[in-house]
């Protein structure tokens, strides 16, 4: 998708990390017993697999977001199907070649690449017991909404508007900092990106200036060059979305088109 090197080394390291966290199922995922909660009555938790378990994920984090499902659904003893974005198909084909390697027993863990008819055959389809899916807002309504209506279990999350607010004791060359990663680290390509920047009082002032220079000085270009900020973005739409957005407001401080390459899918700050 255009992530630089250092985007797409730290995503690889959360993964792995997904991984480590899952090995701890067997005691997290524990039941319990409590004597005497009630007179002469004692509880116990048992906690069993939901059975059939699918993701449906986005490009952005193609190696990171499937892993917040599959180490986890496979340890609890649910069997998993997972829908990559066909947009970023290849991370996981590389990442269930290392899942064959395991020689888990057939049917355990199940790659399917496909567009919008896939997604809704895995929403209504009767042999799905719970589905997860991470995307645009808009998107995961209509997920959770359909996949409800057939009987699943599911977990949606959207996107959002984020707001930065600076306060007037605000250190600026770290705020700085902390606005250019947030706004721009994936070429803003993420759910958690910083959209807003809301100053208080003479923020302002104190903040701007310093913000134009360092978004100046942001290098845009191939992901994997070391010295790269910022790569490209997911698409051609994509990059005429986001053009259209800068051409409709109202004032431009830095125009990244103006540093962004001819060639290829990029859109500076």
């Amino acid at each position: 998708m255009g992530k630089t090197i250092a985007d797409a080394r730290a995503e690889v390291a959360r993964m792995i990390e997904m991984v480590e966290c899952a090995c701890a199922i067997p005691t997290t995922m524990q039941g319990r017993i409590l004597e005497d909660v009630s007179r002469n009555i004692d509880l116990e938790t048992v906690r069993q697999p939901v059975g059939v378990c699918a993701a449906i994920v986005p490009f952005n984090f193609p190696a990171m977001v499937p892993f917040w499902f599959l180490p986890f659904a496979i340890a609890c003893g649910n069997t998993f199907v997972l829908k990559p974005s066909e947009q970023v198909p290849m991370t996981q084909q590389i990442a269930f070649e290392e899942l064959d390697a395991l020689e888990l027993p057939s049917g355990v863990v199940n790659p399917v690449n496909g567009g919008r008819e896939l997604v809704e055959g895995m929403l209504d389809h009767p042999g799905i017991d719970a589905v997860s899916f991470v995307g645009s807002a808009p998107v995961a309504k209509l997920v959770y909404e359909r996949a409800a209506k057939s009987g699943k279990r599911v977990q949606a999350l959207g996107g959002a508007k984020n707001h930065m607010v600076v306060m007037p004791d605000a250190v600026i060359e770290q705020t700085v900092q902390g606005i250019i990663g947030s706004a721009f680290g994936a070429a803003g390509q993420r759910c958690m990106a910083g959209s807003v920047l809301v100053t208080v009082g003479d923020a302002h002032e104190q903040v701007v200036p310093p913000l134009i220079e360092a978004t100046k000085d942001l290098r845009v270009g191939d992901g994997l060059s070391e010295s790269t900020d910022v790569g490209p973005v997911i698409s051609t739409s994509a990059r005429e979305r986001i053009t259209g957005w800068i051409e409709r407001t109202g004032e431009v401080l830095v125009d990244g088109r103006e540093s962004a390459p001819d060639q290829g899918c990029f859109v500076g700050p």
